[in-house]
């Protein structure tokens, strides 16, 4: 059953472990346990009173907007491109947000996304080489014909939550959902193992928001169905006994941090995958825990903050939050407008045509 508050809790909970782990994600641990004491850094660091999000969380917002995109297309156009040709098209905005300066509203004509609209949308986060360049090439990688063929960074995985939320449990088969996912991330990453995590991630989410499943059930779930969609990967092998150990590791008595090392460091798919879900199985019912032992190592922190967020937001809702990790939140009352977006779907209102057909929202 639909559920608003784990739509929710599932996005601002990314938002929350990426703006957590952000300040640390390119210290050492001397460096940020130096810095933030014994435990690393456990409260939002506030710039002009806000918890600045990173290129994690905008571009799972403009993934999001490409799905909302694509089925506004669908229902009042006939164009019936697949969902990643949406979302490709919108990261094509968001890329202006990092390369242009703020545009004036002439400026704003001929866009895809009504982000792009959104003044605070033009943060220069340090995006990833790998996603800059594939939308610089304005070609849209494909599973089939990829851009980046060597990349495996975690920025395909870290951006895919919205489609495990959008796509209802039984509206079509578990493999076309979870291809869903990992098309959108080969748009950029065409590693075979840049995409095929997403595919996991794509499924947890999805049992997470649609049925009473605990984290490690959807994580069963996901390994055994992303097994059956790629069953000729050469890479398969070593993904799932990776994913293995991060299940191993969360029922043991280890340390966070070793734990951790025995996984990576997060900057490539696989291993964001794996720590995160060391994470949220580790700290189910534990947002705040959860979140802390994710973002404080000397990898990618703020990737595997935000999937990790995303996993646990989805398991507990936005109630299961704590309102530090809410209130403060760069884009807050973007990010639960486009989760409320999720949730509700396509409407023929004045507003929805303003976003989805139109682009002039907010203005």
């Amino acid at each position: 059953m639909k559920d608003l508050d784990k739509f929710r809790g599932c996005l601002i909970g990314g938002a929350a472990g990426d703006a957590l782990g952000y300040p640390v994600e390119f210290m050492d641990e001397d460096a940020i346990f130096s810095k933030y004491g014994e435990g690393g850094i456990k409260e939002f660091e506030l710039v002009n009173n806000e918890a600045l999000i990173s290129d994690d969380t905008q571009m799972t917002l403009f993934t999001a907007n490409g799905l909302l995109l694509g089925t506004t297309r669908r229902a009042e156009k006939d164009e019936f491109y697949p969902y990643f040709h949406y979302v490709s098209v919108c990261y094509r905005d968001w890329l202006r947000t990092q390369d242009e300066k703020l545009p004036s509203d002439e400026g704003r004509e001929k866009t895809y996304s009504w982000l792009y609209n959104v003044d605070d949308m033009f943060g220069k986060r340090a995006p990833g080489f790998a996603c800059m360049s594939a939308i610089r090439s304005g070609k849209t990688g494909m599973i089939s014909d990829p851009v980046n063929a060597d990349s495996k960074g975690c920025g395909g995985v870290m951006r895919v939550a919205p489609v495990g939320l959008y796509f209802e449990l039984g509206c079509r088969l578990d493999s076309e959902l979870d291809m869903i996912g990992a098309q959108v991330a080969a748009i950029t990453h065409g590693h075979e193992l840049g995409y095929i995590p997403a595919a996991t991630l794509t499924h947890i989410i999805r049992r997470l928001t649609y049925e009473d499943m605990s984290i490690n059930e959807a994580v069963s779930s996901a390994m055994d169905a992303t097994a059956k969609l790629f069953p000729g990967s050469k890479y398969l092998g070593y993904y799932t006994e990776l994913m293995e150990r991060a299940v191993r590791l969360a029922k043991e008595d280890a340390e966070d941090l070793d734990a951790i090392h025995e996984l990576g460091e997060g900057w490539v798919a696989e291993e964001a995958l794996a720590i995160a879900v060391y994470c949220a199985l580790k700290y189910e019912d534990d947002f705040e825990k959860a979140v802390i032992a994710a973002v404080n190592h000397k990898g990618d922190s703020d990737s595997t903050g935000s999937i990790t967020g995303n996993i646990v937001g989805a398991h507990v809702g936005l109630k299961g939050i704590p309102d530090k990790f809410v209130t403060d939140l760069e884009l807050r009352e973007v990010i639960l407008e486009i989760a409320t977006d999720l949730y509700n779907d396509y409407s023929d209102d004045e507003i929805w045509a303003r976003k989805y057909k139109y682009m002039t929202y907010p203005k």
